[in-house]
């Protein structure tokens, strides 16, 4: 492709996303930033394409700030996800540049970036029970050695591409990893992490803040591929050891930082404070005809809070209806609050709350 084919294509490029990024300075560079923020590559720039990528990342955004990566798929969270504009503050598009490995030839990628409303995803994480990982978050130092057949070698920061998949992937899952500055009395701690001695390595790690370590060992395997077998470590206290196995040794990295993810979120992350989920007894007024009624099942259906609707008994005032509810009837407020079709009413106390179809 010539020069002036390639500059004509950036061009077009640059045009088509001038309206999603009209507040940015001439010379940054559009990317995700913070726990809220995600980005997705996509094939193109229609409405379409660019729905389905925000439903990819608010996916991101809610395994980020909740620190479980199988956070996509709780229950309630699909009906959300095909929601993803609307929590949605704004969004750009990054156009990056590189070449194929098989031809040569240039390649381009699209990149949708979205910027997602804190309080809104915060909400529907409560409303869904999602647990949610605090900020500011802890930096744990990364003490890795790798033997790739002449012998282990600790991985400081003169080595930081070395590790990269493990830096990169933590900061997918919502935290940061650091690594030692690799000094000679550091090289001398890969004996400790080679025999699994998690003491010694946090006592060399005893001048990095806050007092944390996953330390992993990176080696062959007769079958060919590599394994890596982990340990986190918080105040000297082992949280979690694993192993991780693959052909690729950036997908063995990345299986470490995922562990190491996954004690931080144990450890560290809090419940949701709304009601137990559960059963519960719930009337609604206002129904006055059939085509009422099918417009509050619609809405009470598409509720992501609620899992079943039995209804219960029917009067010429209202209609009650059992709700199996995933976060009891706080959540069940909150999403109603969030819209217009319907309105909580006074009621006594001790009785099944009362909504007025609006």
């Amino acid at each position: 492709m010539g020069k002036a084919i390639r500059g004509w294509m950036a061009a077009m490029l640059l045009l088509a996303s001038f309206a999603a990024s009209a507040q940015r300075v001439e010379g940054d560079r559009a990317q995700a930033e913070g726990a809220y923020s995600a980005e997705v590559p996509v094939g193109g720039q229609s409405e379409n394409e660019r729905n389905g990528a925000m439903a990819r990342a608010l996916a991101q955004v809610l395994s980020k700030m909740s620190g479980d990566r199988t956070a996509a798929s709780r229950p309630g969270v699909g009906q959300e996800l095909r929601r993803a504009k609307d929590y949605a503050l704004g969004y750009d598009y990054r156009q990056d540049e590189g070449v194929s490995q098989s031809t040569g030839a240039p390649t381009f990628q699209t990149t949708l970036i979205v910027n997602f409303d804190q309080e809104k995803v915060d909400n529907l994480a409560s409303t869904l029970g999602l647990p949610i990982w605090p900020q500011p978050r802890p930096k744990p130092v990364l003490w890795m050695a790798i033997d790739d057949g002449s012998g282990p070698r600790l991985v400081g920061l003169a080595q930081a591409n070395a590790a990269r998949a493990a830096l990169n992937r933590a900061i997918e899952r919502g935290y940061k990893l650091g690594l030692p500055t690799g000094s000679a009395a550091e090289q001398a701690s890969v004996g400790a992490i080679w025999r699994g001695d998690a003491a010694a390595v946090a006592r060399a790690s005893a001048r990095y803040s806050p007092p944390m370590q996953l330390i992993g060992k990176l080696y062959r395997v007769k079958a060919g591929g590599w394994k890596g077998e982990w340990s986190f470590v918080d105040g000297g206290k082992v949280l979690n050891s694993w192993t991780s196995t693959d052909a690729d040794a950036r997908k063995v990295m990345s299986g470490g930082a995922d562990g190491a993810a996954d004690a931080l979120m144990k450890r560290y992350a809090k419940r949701s404070v709304a009601g137990p989920p559960g059963t519960y007894r719930v009337v609604f007024t206002g129904v006055r005809s059939a085509d009422d009624y099918i417009r509050l099942a619609g809405y009470l259906q598409g509720l992501a809070v609620i899992r079943k609707i039995t209804p219960v008994r029917t009067t010429p005032e209202s209609l009650e209806f059992d709700l199996e509810l995933l976060s009891g009837l706080p959540g069940l407020k909150r999403m109603v609050d969030a819209g217009s079709t319907l309105v909580a009413l006074d009621g006594l106390e001790g009785q099944p709350p009362v909504y007025q179809l609006h």
